[in-house]
């Protein structure tokens, strides 16, 4: 099937058969256009052989047909119509693709490809990106957006941790993209290189532009494997791993179930990064399952943190230690990865000593390594960042102070909050109304609390389940009696385990505002 890009959201070809259908929404395609009219061929299928092919592989799909070398003003109005109302990215086709693209030069879909204009364009298309816009297509049909993600694949990124401790297998946390985006949303499958915010453009890599009423940013966080000399080389060998990455997450799990005894380092870089409790979840559930096979007197396991305290609210703190000393944890504070040596199976530490700093060599049988992270380089050097390198908001609104058409959330943004999907969760129906409203040129009509949640994996089948906003205020979601966050719990476990990744890929990502209905300004108690 050879195919032609048009646009960014438009691209056509020859003839289809319902056997392609399949592969073009493997594709990322969202809609399929027929120019083709019946009976032309005597082997084509007809446009309701397409038609079916294509909504059981749950695409969009129209009939225009057009005759070649006869093409007229109808058929170019007709053409637009059909634009207008599918989803994007859309595959048009006939019996060469030429006709297709006349009749898209036509209907006047071949404009500058750097003038594509939407009402909200969202840069982004992982967790947060997804949650806001199915949030706002709900709130108003019919608005134009588009979501802008370079990647074909989607995941859970909470279910890693459970990975790399053998309770969920890789491909449970890994879904489609292209099956995400909601129904009604342009995906425009391309990078953001650059913000030209005073004429509200984004930059793809390839130079296009694309333009915008509101623009939301959330791309996530940059994962810096290449700071720690000698990781990204030593990294799925050698005992090196590490849950910040799908594919590394089942060694992860091979290490811990082959790990007979030894040295076992668990390492975490300075803040902010994702999932501050993931580093400690790791080495909690590979102790757990040492204990359980007997080994964990033979074992030597090492915390290597930058920060100089456990968790960063003290309320969840006595708990953890009751597992650190339970399992025989050696604390070190303001201890750094700075190299390592995959071969060698040494890994070299920079520590705080008093004024100054030694480094310290540290042999080990396995080491699970989180990478420093920072914000992309995209946002890092563009005039939306703060200090931080961070998308700048106003922590309530999660609005630019700066740009008052511009929102961000999740990792990306400078707010102080902790980079966790809860918070995700919690900020994207914020983002949602506060973008409708400023698309009609209305201030910000709801607030963000600083929201986050850390199901800190204490064993298997435990957990504490630390909720907190801003300033390290609790912010439990259930009663005391029923869960108490600051004390392992099996209850917390469930949830993880077995209620979470549901209403993640079936709530949050479906705009279903479960728990998290945004809080109006105003209405806060």
């Amino acid at each position: 099937m050879a195919i032609k890009q048009l646009t960014p959201t438009l691209s056509v070809t020859a003839q289809l058969t319902p056997a392609d259908i399949a592969q073009a929404a493997a594709m990322g395609f969202r809609a399929i256009l027929c120019n083709r009219p019946d009976g032309e061929g005597a082997d084509q299928p007809t446009a309701g052989e397409m038609g079916a092919a294509a909504r059981a592989a749950g695409l969009d799909f129209a009939y225009v047909p057009a005759v070649a070398g006869a093409l007229t003003d109808a058929d170019a109005i007709a053409m637009r119509a059909a634009l207008d109302s599918l989803p994007g990215p859309v595959l048009a086709y006939c019996r060469s693709g030429a006709r297709a693209e006349t009749l898209a030069e036509m209907a006047g879909a071949l404009v500058r490809q750097d003038a594509a204009h939407y009402d909200v364009v969202i840069v982004g298309g992982g967790s947060a990106g997804i949650a806001t816009a199915a949030s706002i297509v709900k709130r108003r049909r019919g608005i134009r957006l588009a979501i802008i993600e370079p990647s074909e694949a989607h995941y859970y990124q909470p279910g890693w941790t459970m990975v790399g401790a053998g309770v969920f297998d890789s491909g449970f946390t890994r879904r489609e993209e292209a099956r995400l985006i909601p129904r009604g949303v342009t995906w425009i499958k391309a990078s953001a290189s650059a913000f030209l915010p005073d004429e509200k453009q984004v930059v793809l890599h390839d130079d296009r532009r694309v333009s915008y009423g509101v623009l939301i940013v959330c791309p996530g966080v940059k994962l810096d494997w290449n700071a720690i000399p000698g990781l990204s080389e030593a990294l799925g060998n050698d005992g090196v791993t590490s849950n910040y990455r799908y594919d590394l997450a089942p060694y992860t799990n091979r290490l811990v179930k082959q790990f007979k005894g030894g040295r076992a380092l668990f390492t975490q870089p300075p803040m902010p990064i994702k999932c501050a409790g993931a580093p400690q979840k790791a080495m909690y559930l590979s102790c757990h399952r040492w204990e359980k096979a007997g080994m964990l007197g033979n074992c030597d396991v090492q915390f290597h943190t930058a920060g100089a305290v456990l968790f960063g609210v003290p309320a969840y703190v006595p708990a953890l230690m009751d597992y650190v000393r339970r399992y025989g944890i050696n604390l070190n504070f303001g201890s750094k990865l700075v190299e390592i040596d995959g071969p060698s199976k040494t890994a070299i530490f920079e520590q705080a000593d008093g004024d100054s700093v030694r480094r310290v060599a540290e042999r080990f049988d396995m080491i699970h390594v989180v990478p420093p992270q920072m914000a992309p380089d995209f946002i890092r050097h563009s005039p939306l960042a703060a200090a931080s390198g961070f998308v700048e908001v106003d922590e309530a609104t999660l609005r630019h102070p700066r740009y008052p058409d511009i929102y961000a959330l999740g990792d990306a943004c400078s707010a102080s909050n902790a980079k966790t999907m809860a918070a995700a969760r919690k900020q994207a129906p914020v983002v949602a109304v506060n973008a409708l409203a400023a698309l009609d040129g209305q201030p910000p009509v709801a607030i963000y609390d600083g929201y986050g949640s850390c199901p800190l994996t204490v064993e298997a089948g435990k957990i504490v389940l630390a909720e907190f906003g801003y300033g390290g205020k609790l912010m439990p979601s259930f009663p005391n009696w029923l869960i108490d966050g600051t004390r392992p719990s099996r209850l917390s476990w469930l949830l993880k385990d077995t209620i979470l990744p549901p209403v993640y890929w079936n709530g949050m990502l479906k705009g279903r505002e479960w728990m998290v209905k945004p809080c109006l300004i105003g209405a806060q108690s």
